[in-house]
């Protein structure tokens, strides 16, 4: 168990800051990436993310000193993040393609148009792909148990707060209206409860 949890806490500290370089690298400046086109921009910000990566790797030793060894209730908790974060993306992969989860209508919207996705899980939330993430991440972290780990759910949580403000700037120039109706009736993250009142 302990091998286990190392090497899941060493994955997530070489993937997650990657994955959120990546989107704030792509975001900020998808004018810039979409005159190179989808191959030229994922092979650069590819190199970069290679490079971040093995920086990473090589001051592992020193990101996962701190552990608090294995702890059962944390697991048994993990583990049921991990199956809410299964369900969730199984639900919301019906709904998205696979090149739009890569970003290809953000980098080349004329050849991969795009559609405003407002059914299943989207209908609920505005984010279900980032809730599915960080619930994931969380699982992990409480079955790792290293403090690097929880720092960088932490971490986590608060780049993907400023990616989906950056990435909902960009819906509402695809989008329009259409968008700004659709993030008035759905919440980005939480979604509402609806109470019915019996007669």
């Amino acid at each position: 168990m302990t091998l286990v949890r190392y090497y899941i806490a060493l994955f997530l500290i070489i993937a997650i800051p990657s994955a959120l370089l990546l989107w704030l690298l792509i975001h900020p400046f998808v004018r810039f990436w979409r005159r190179l086109g989808p191959v030229r921009t994922y092979g650069l910000v590819g190199v970069v993310l290679a490079l971040a990566m093995a920086g990473v790797f090589r001051v592992r030793r020193y990101l996962l000193a701190v552990e608090f060894g294995a702890n059962y209730g944390l697991l048994v908790l993990g583990l049921c993040f991990l199956g809410a974060a299964i369900v969730l993306r199984l639900w919301h992969r019906r709904y998205m393609k696979t090149g739009t989860m890569f970003g290809l209508p953000k980098l080349d919207p004329k050849q991969y148009p795009g559609w405003l996705i407002t059914a299943g899980p989207y209908a609920w939330v505005r984010h279900p792909r980032y809730v599915q993430v960080t619930l994931a991440l969380w699982g992990f972290a409480f079955i790792a148990n290293y403090l690097a780990v929880y720092g960088l759910a932490v971490l986590w949580m608060a780049g993907i707060y400023v990616i989906m403000l950056l990435e909902e700037n960009e819906l509402r120039q695809r989008f329009g209206a259409a968008y700004e109706d659709y993030s008035r009736r759905v919440p980005r993250f939480v979604p509402r409860i609806r109470w019915h009142r019996s007669r």
